[in-house]
């Protein structure tokens, strides 16, 4: 089922992609609008807005299409929200009618060497920090959103390995009420989660949702030795990936889409250009269509390629 989904897609969507990747070369691709959303004790945080490209359609279903909140990844060590690798994919996004808005966060792990078991209150903070700024962030869109031109109920949330777990523990937070997500209004939900090897953590035993989640878009290579693809647990504290998310999502009928790109390492974090097709799917039909049904695909995919040795 999932061939013809995609294929019915495909031809409307690859041409422009491929078209966006080759000006993003040529460009430099930069961005529309750039805001300072936050400042913190530490630095300034600023969001950078690529925009739908002039005479794209914006719309999907006689609404406007979502705009998608983007974390960079890094192992919440390193990175920034304009790397040059993810430039072609912002392009071809914004070809296709989306907006991106990509962000900064705080590093809560710079100066660390390696994230183990004895470093997890740090990593349990660092990932907490980078919520922080992710709500921060979404309260800065929504407060705005009729001079950006956003739809507030059409946020999605997005990121690349630590930018993922970012995304996926936000809405984490959201459904359990926790803290993290007291600045969002009241009753606010994201409209859905893409995550580029993500995973959540908790220190609550396994996963549990109080309220179902938003439909979440996640790709995961099977052999990820950085971002955990299925688990790590010991006693009540839990790092859980793609493969044990999507496990949780099928159990209790919440909408959920995955692709677990066989025999890939952490690569798949980055192939946001190469699996941009599955993304517009679950853009068109989960998110602005409101289809509930769900795909979990093992895949080989030519368009990532594997690391050299």
């Amino acid at each position: 089922m999932r061939i013809y989904l995609i294929a019915a897609f495909a031809m409307l969507v690859w041409n422009a992609a491929a078209n966006a990747a080759d000006r993003a070369e040529q460009d430099g691709t930069t961005p529309d609008d750039a805001y300072l959303f936050a400042k913190r004790d530490t630095c300034d945080l600023f969001m950078d807005i690529y925009n739908p490209a002039e005479g794209k359609d914006t719309l999907s279903g006689g609404q406007k299409k979502p705009t998608i909140v983007f974390a960079f990844g890094g192992s919440f060590m390193t990175g920034s929200r304009d790397a040059e690798n993810y430039r072609p994919w912002f392009r071809a996004m914004a070809d296709n009618g989306y907006r991106i808005v990509s962000i900064d966060y705080r590093l809560g792990m710079k100066g660390y060497d390696k994230i183990g078991l004895f470093q997890v209150n740090a990593l349990d903070r660092a990932i907490h920090m980078a919520v922080e700024d992710m709500v921060s962030a979404t309260v800065f869109l929504l407060d705005n959103a009729e001079s950006l031109g956003i739809d507030p109920e059409g946020i999605v949330i997005s990121g690349s390995s630590a930018g993922a777990i970012t995304a996926l523990q936000t809405d984490y937070e959201i459904c359990n009420r926790t803290e993290w997500s007291a600045p969002l209004p009241d009753g606010f939900r994201y409209a859905g989660v893409i995550s580029f090897a993500g995973a959540i953590l908790s220190r609550n035993g396994k996963l549990k949702y109080d309220v179902e989640p938003a439909p979440t878009l996640m790709f995961h290579g099977t052999e990820d030795s950085v971002v955990p693809y299925s688990q790590i647990k010991f006693f009540r504290l839990g790092f859980f990936g793609s493969s044990k998310i999507a496990e949780q999502f099928k159990k209790y009928g919440y909408v959920y889409n995955i692709f677990r790109e066989k025999g890939h390492d952490h690569e798949v974090a980055v192939a946001m250009y190469e699996t941009i097709v599955e993304q517009l799917v679950f853009l068109e039909n989960n998110i602005s269509g409101g289809s509930r049904y769900c795909i979990d695909a093992t895949v080989e995919n030519p368009q990532i390629p594997f690391p050299e040795n």
